[in-house]
């Protein structure tokens, strides 16, 4: 009975071989590895983490491209509104209905900056209005990460809601204005230099964490086949001795009641 047990055994063992060449991993069950599948899985917990915060960070770089696009929009504008001023400082030539009707093209610059920075927006979220004050970008496996903000471009940040050239008027202002929105690019620059630092880092603890995840789990076709080649080889000598074995013993019962 023992070495039918045995036998048994044996062949419960060469199934499970079997599910592990069907399956392509050596560790399928705690059964398999009860330390190394707790690694697997806390491994393959951060993986999936990570793999979520590398979208994260090329979601909020994608969104900081939309908010850079829409400032330099708003700096032509400005560019534009700084030229007329000059025009319009020239008290020698430019009479007052000159400078209204340079006054004219500059509403029409600052509705188009008010209407840039009123309707940019990213997934539904307007991101140069000032009603965001800022973002976290999840970037790694347990929600940790680094916060970016996309600044705010409407008339009354900039300090040029009321700009009229048809009155007392102060270029400087316009300046101003400028180097906010030349100073919020510089920063969206920055934050996009360190999206990326934070992507290829993801990259490489992906790629160092799946290898050694597949080191653990993945099975070695070459060896498991050899393994298992050698199994069945003794399996089937075993049975060979099992049965030459009992064939001896009813040889010698035979013998007994002769």
């Amino acid at each position: 009975m023992s070495a039918i047990s045995s036998v048994y055994s044996q062949n419960t063992r060469s199934y499970t071989d079997y599910g592990n060449f069907a399956s392509g991993k050596k560790i399928n069950s705690a059964a398999d590895g009860a330390a190394e599948l707790s690694i697997i899985q806390k491994e393959e917990s951060q993986i999936r983490g990570t793999d979520a915060g590398t979208n994260n960070i090329a979601s909020a770089k994608d969104m900081l491209q939309v908010s850079d696009g829409a400032l330099s929009q708003i700096t032509d504008n400005l560019q534009r509104m700084r030229e007329l001023a000059v025009q319009a400082s020239n008290t020698a030539l430019m009479t007052d209905a000159d400078r209204s009707a340079v006054q004219m093209e500059i509403d029409q610059l600052k509705q188009g900056i008010s209407d840039i920075a009123s309707q940019t927006s990213f997934n539904t979220k307007n991101i140069l209005d000032g009603s965001q004050k800022g973002f976290h970008i999840a970037t790694d496996a347990n929600g940790g990460g680094m916060e970016i903000s996309t600044g705010d471009a409407t008339l009354k940040a900039l300090g040029i809601e009321d700009f009229d050239v048809t009155g007392d008027f102060d270029l400087s202002d316009i300046d101003k204005a400028l180097e906010s929105i030349s100073s919020t690019r510089s920063s969206g620059g920055a934050q996009m230099n360190a999206l990326s630092h934070a992507y290829n880092n993801n990259t490489n603890y992906l790629l160092n964490t799946t290898g050694a995840k597949s080191r653990l789990e993945d099975l070695d076709f070459p060896k498991a086949i050899s393994d298992l080649k050698k199994k069945e080889t003794l399996q089937q000598y075993q049975f060979f001795m099992q049965r030459k074995q009992t064939q001896e013993e009813e040889a010698r019962m035979f013998r007994m009641f002769m």
